[in-house]
C-alpha cells in the first residue's frame, strides 16, 4: 500500500538488512488507510474523518479510526464514547501492551488516547518524541481484527506526529480539510504540497463549513468567503470532492451521541461518499 520513494530504507525491504521504517499492525490486517490531514486546527478534520467513516461502515466496510491529533485528540467525543475506556491487554512480549479499540453504536473501531487516559481533559504535556511514539504504537498495537479501512484523524502542521504518520504508516492516501477562507487555503497548500513530495496520494479537498442552508427557504448561503468551493479547490490544486454545510443538527447529535443515525440519514454527506469512492 505505501510508497517507497521517500523511505530511508529504500530497496532494503525484503533483504537480509531489513530496516524498513514502515510499520506493521501487530495485530490484524488492513486494506486502506487513509489520513484526513489539514494544515491547521480548527477546520473540521476529526468531522470529515467521524462522516466519511459512518458512511463507508453503513455500506458494510469494516472500518476503524485512529485519532491521531495526540494532543487535541476528539474522535471519542464525536462518537459519543467518551466516556468508554479502550480496554489494556498483555501484549506478545512483556514489555508490549495490546489496546483494545472501543467501538461505536454501528461497529467502528475507535482508538484514543483519550480512551486510554484516566480523564478527558487532561492535557498531554510531552515531547515530540514521546507524542511520535505513542501516535505509532496505538497504530501498531491496537487489535484492529479484519479492515478495509482505517481513516486517520491526522495531527495538524507538517511537523514531526505528521510526518511520522506519512513516513512510518503505509498511507494509501490522504484527504485534506480545509474551510473557505484564503489564509487557510495558503496553510492547507502547505500540507499539499508535503504530501506530494512525500509521494503520498491526494485525493482531494473537503471543504468544511463552506455553506449555512437557510431553515425557511432552503437557500445555501456563504459566510466565509465569496469564492465558490471548487475555485478554492482549484487554488490548492487539487479535486474538490464535497462541500459539507455548518450544521447545527449535526453538533446535537455528537452531543446526544445519535451523530451515526443522523449522518446516515442525511442527504448532505452523500456527496462526499459517492465522490471519495468513486475517486479512490
Amino acid at each position: 500500500m505505501g510508497k517507497c520513494d521517500s523511505c530511508a530504507s529504500k530497496g532494503k525491504c525484503g533483504s537480509s538488512e531489513n530496516t524498513c521504517s514502515v510499520i506493521v499492525p501487530s495485530y490484524g490486517s488492513i486494506k486502506n488507510i487513509i489520513g484526513v490531514m489539514s494544515g491547521k486546527g480548527g477546520v473540521g478534520k476529526s468531522t470529515v474523518t467521524g462522516i466519511l467513516a459512518t458512511k463507508l461502515r453503513s455500506l458494510g466496510y469494516k472500518v476503524g479510526v485512529l485519532d491521531g491529533d495526540i494532543t487535541g485528540p476528539s474522535m471519542p467525543r464525536f462518537f459519543g464514547i467518551n466516556k468508554e475506556r479502550a480496554a489494556v491487554l498483555p501484549g506478545k512480549s512483556e514489555e508490549e501492551a495490546k489496546f483494545v479499540p472501543v467501538e461505536t453504536s454501528t461497529g467502528i473501531k475507535v482508538i484514543s488516547l483519550n480512551l486510554l487516559t484516566e480523564e478527558e481533559e487532561q492535557p498531554v504535556i510531552w515531547r515530540g518524541p514521546i507524542l511520535t511514539g505513542v501516535l505509532t504504537q496505538m497504530y501498531r498495537d491496537t487489535d484492529w481484527g479484519e479492515l478495509d479501512y482505517l481513516l486517520i484523524d491526522m495531527p495538524p502542521g507538517t511537523g514531526d506526529l505528521a510526518l511520522t504518520v506519512m513516513q512510518s504508516i503505509p498511507l494509501t492516501g490522504v484527504i485534506i480539510a480545509a474551510t473557505p477562507q484564503d489564509m487557510v487555503t495558503m496553510i492547507v497548500k502547505k500540507v499539499v504540497i508535503m504530501a506530494q513530495k512525500m509521494n503520498i496520494r491526494v485525493y482531494g479537498v473537503v471543504e468544511n463549513m463552506s455553506y449555512i442552508k437557510c431553515s425557511s427557504c432552503g437557500e445555501k448561503q456563504r459566510v466565509f468567503s465569496k469564492k465558490s468551493a471548487g475555485e478554492q479547490a482549484e487554488a490548492l490544486g487539487i479535486p474538490l470532492i464535497a462541500e459539507l454545510p455548518i450544521n447545527l443538527d449535526l453538533v446535537e447529535k455528537m452531543e446526544s451521541g445519535e451523530v451515526e443515525e443522523f449522518i446516515n440519514s442525511s442527504s448532505e454527506y452523500s456527496d462526499l461518499l459517492g465522490n471519495f469512492m468513486r475517486i479512490i
